[in-house]
């Protein structure tokens, strides 16, 4: 199965990984960094989740290749803490995100990811959830709609959008991802639709709604800081603006001192920064990633590294 992964021997760098290092993989894929990894922890433990059955036995079969020390967890990351405290593990070296949709699941046809094939709209990174892009276009109003569309696609002609959806399912549901291009450009008109492809916008704000990305990423980053000994890593990978956005805001907070201490000439431990941040501006692919893999056009590498203990010593 062909599956690329992006940036990552600059990810692997930044891990500082350990030989008998406690490493977490928080989106397994197709096992493209979590090999890596095994690779250079003979000693260490590798944890990785993905909500993706067929990714994660696909996975197994190659990790097993290299070695015995990791475990596949089949559940969405923003469970990873309870999950590993279930496995006696409090403490890690380090936590690794590759946010987004794996190439392998684009191409699926199966998965209704693409807006460039007729494929049955689905979008679940999960397959064993109900919840899916049919059933949000046929169920969401109007005003939700907009909201989606407008909050995880950033898209100017939302209300229009959702007007033409809204219309068209009085007819019949929308079941087809070309269906849903050619509604958005009716909705929008040819100049628009040729001259700025507000289908990427929709379908990427579908997806995040199906999935709740957005909402796992802001909870699962401070449970991904707590999860971390001192100077060990997290690094994420994104690859659109809101997610980066989410990611840079939440590590500022935490490597920031608090406003109301800010002037004192020794700062009370319990308001110490947690993290330091290791990248001051996001690592982008180079131009020989870039010529490999196009996909990797928008993604950003961004590191912390934890300075502080749970408690004062």
């Amino acid at each position: 199965m062909k599956h690329y992964s992006v940036l990552k021997s600059e990810a692997l760098r930044y891990l500082n990984l350990k030989a008998n290092g406690i490493y977490v993989d928080a989106t397994l894929g197709y096992g493209g960094h979590s090999s890596e990894i095994l690779e250079k922890i003979p000693e260490g433990m590798l944890y990785a989740f993905d909500q993706d059955q067929e990714a994660i036995q696909y996975s197994k079969e190659r990790l097993e290749k290299i070695g015995t020390n990791f475990e596949l967890i089949h559940c969405n990351f923003v469970h990873m803490k309870e999950e590993l405290l279930q496995r006696g593990i409090t403490k890690v070296d380090g936590i690794l995100f590759d946010l987004g949709v794996s190439s392998p699941q684009i191409d699926d046809e199966s998965r209704g990811f693409s807006f460039m094939r007729e494929e049955k709209l689905d979008m679940r990174m999960d397959q064993t959830k109900d919840f899916d892009a049919r059933e949000l276009l046929l169920t969401y109003s109007y005003e939700r709609l907009c909201e989606v569309f407008f909050r995880y696609g950033e898209e100017s002609r939302s209300r229009q959008i959702a007007k033409k959806i809204v219309d068209t399912r009085k007819e019949k549901p929308i079941e087809t991802t070309m269906e849903l291009v050619s509604i958005i450009e009716d909705a929008v008109g040819a100049n628009y639709f040729y001259k700025k492809h507000p289908e990427r916008n929709i379908f990427q704000a579908i997806r995040i709604e199906v999935n709740q990305e957005l909402l796992v990423l802001e909870k699962v980053l401070p449970d991904a800081i707590s999860l971390l000994k001192k100077e060990g890593r997290i690094c994420v990978i994104t690859f659109h603006s809101l997610e980066d956005r989410i990611t840079k805001n939440i590590f500022k907070q935490y490597a920031s001192v608090d406003e109301m201490v800010k002037g004192l000439p020794e700062i009370p431990f319990e308001y110490q920064p947690v993290i330091q941040i290791v990248t001051k501006k996001p690592i982008v692919p180079g131009d020989e990633e870039l010529k490999e893999n196009r996909r990797s056009k928008s993604a950003k590498l961004r590191v912390i590294e934890r300075i502080k203990e749970d408690e004062e010593d």
